[in-house]
């Protein structure tokens, strides 16, 4: 029985450890809100437009698509409304700078208030997404990787464009 208390103790210490705080979480979506913000502003007008290729997307799409991932996949994970409905950012905001920059601080303001609304318990509820049974902070942290990714993308973009990319800002 102590050697099952202790191994429970140990679980309990290590996964605390590894979790993310939900002030973290909280901190993190708002770096990455001015991060992406720098990479909003570092484009000029018409830039907005411009495709590297023309299969790849609009630095305004690709921005656009990153405020759906948020919307979506947190929405998803929070249980809270997209209030965009059935609709894409990316299939119906202008894609202009002052249109396409509005857009995306709102869903990253969407996703502060998500995460600022539930408690360390509802963070590690599980629910069933991709097949897998994952822990509600799990999903977020998959949002969080999905708009690294695509601000990632736009750094293509913005040096085509003769534009020096935002420095990182890791903290």
């Amino acid at each position: 029985m102590k050697k099952l208390a202790l191994l429970f103790t140990l679980l309990i210490a290590f996964v605390s450890a590894n979790a993310q705080t939900k002030d973290q979480m909280i901190a993190d979506w708002q770096r990455a809100k001015n991060y992406t913000k720098a990479y909003l502003d570092a484009m000029p007008e018409d830039g907005y437009s411009f495709k590297p290729t023309p299969e790849m997307r609009t630095f305004a799409g690709q921005m656009l698509h990153l405020a759906d991932g948020n919307y979506g996949i947190v929405g998803t994970a929070t249980g809270k409304a997209n209030p965009l409905g059935k609709n894409s950012a990316e299939k119906t905001v202008a894609q202009t700078k002052e249109a396409t920059t509005k857009a995306v601080m709102d869903s990253y303001d969407f996703v502060i208030a998500a995460i600022q609304g539930m408690t360390p318990e509802q963070l590690q509820s599980t629910m069933k997404m991709g097949g897998k049974e994952l822990a509600k902070a799990t999903l977020i942290t998959k949002a969080f990787e999905h708009q690294t990714h695509h601000r990632g993308q736009t750094v293509a973009y913005l040096r085509l464009k003769g534009v020096t990319p935002p420095g990182e800002m890791l903290f």
